[in-house]
């Protein structure tokens, strides 16, 4: 069989299998193809996660009352887009920040996004919040009274931005190919490229009562990315035969980003905290109850049984990994 014949057997047994996968009648579980891919949850964490959970764990250990802290606008000041017109830098480094303050055990007021308890509190201006059911049906349901000074207040802010994106610090490349004189004998070529930019912050923390700046910090990370790639151009009598292969990566701009702001928070709580930099972690607490996922305030006092513990845990809550979760019908 020739190479041409061999080529054609190929992709129609490639699009036979592939139309088996799809199917335009929807199953018996109304999907028309199961998507692919099993990688489960895992914690979204940096190098500097470790050092915010051991945060926690020393202002427990010491009794330390931590101060209450909001976070306000880290917005990207870059001014980059992509070429379709999106932002090249996550507008979510607020979130961020609240999820390293988490980790490290510091007790959070909201101040970024308060559209929710704006409302609820205008619905029990006007006596129309209740949260006990009425006595009797019918009856009027006794409404949310609003008292003063019910909401506490933050001691600091957390306010910043991203303020720098660099693309192309430096590059590197190599490109080889070869082959012989005659063309029909084919030929081979080689390639690859390493480059590097990176992403820097301004972050700052501010008493909130007097609105004195009492810390700021500055960092950039580098950030690398590589490619490789291999090819081979060839004649088969009358046969052509034109292979290539190669593999890119691009260290996550994003969770750079991410890596940057607890960075950011691990200074300033070490700060407040009156921790001893580092070896703040040379011990620890056996009643740990937050993770890299982030912090946690239990409802009730179930400290000796809850999760806190297994947040991490890629396996746990999920239906294919975890022996716990009931495998009934869904």
């Amino acid at each position: 069989m020739t190479p041409v014949r061999i080529a054609l057997a190929l992709c129609s047994a490639s699009a036979l299998m592939l139309s088996g996968c799809v199917s335009p009648v929807s199953g018996a579980r109304g999907l028309y193809a199961n998507p692919i891919g099993d990688a489960p949850v895992t914690s979204n964490a940096t190098p500097y996660t470790t050092a915010l959970v051991c945060l926690a764990e020393f202002a427990r250990a010491n009794h330390v009352k931590a101060p209450r802290i909001a976070v306000g606008r880290i917005a990207d000041y870059t001014g980059k887009a992509e070429d379709n017109g999106g932002r090249a830098v996550t507008q979510g480094a607020s979130l961020m920040a609240m999820s390293a303050l988490a980790k490290a055990g510091v007790p959070l007021v909201e101040r970024y996004d308060t559209s929710v308890s704006e409302l609820e509190l205008k619905y029990a201006n006007n006596k129309l919040i209740a949260d006990q059911p009425p006595a009797s049906p019918g009856a009027a349901a006794p409404y949310r009274k609003i008292l003063a000074g019910q909401i506490p207040g933050s001691d600091f802010y957390v306010v910043g931005g991203v303020t720098e994106l660099n693309y192309n610090i430096r590059s590197s490349g190599l490109d080889v190919a070869g082959g012989h004189q005659k063309a029909t004998s084919g030929s081979a070529e080689v390639t690859g490229k390493l480059y590097v930019m990176n992403v820097a912050v301004d972050l700052r923390l501010v008493e909130t009562k007097t609105q004195e700046v009492v810390d700021v910090v500055s960092y950039q990370k580098q950030i690398v990315g590589r490619e490789v790639g291999a090819g081979i151009f060839s004649f088969f009598n009358t046969s052509v035969i034109d292979a290539s292969a190669g593999e890119g990566a691009l260290e996550p701009m994003q969770l750079a980003v991410r890596s940057l702001i607890e960075r950011g928070m691990v200074e300033m709580v070490s700060n407040l905290y009156g921790a001893p930099g580092p070896r703040a972690c040379m011990a620890r607490d056996p009643l740990e109850t937050t993770g890299p996922t982030g912090g946690f305030i239990p409802a009730y006092n179930n400290l000796d049984q809850n999760n806190g513990r297994t947040r991490a845990d890629p396996s746990r809550w999920n239906d294919h990994r975890d022996r716990d979760v009931s495998r009934g019908r869904y």
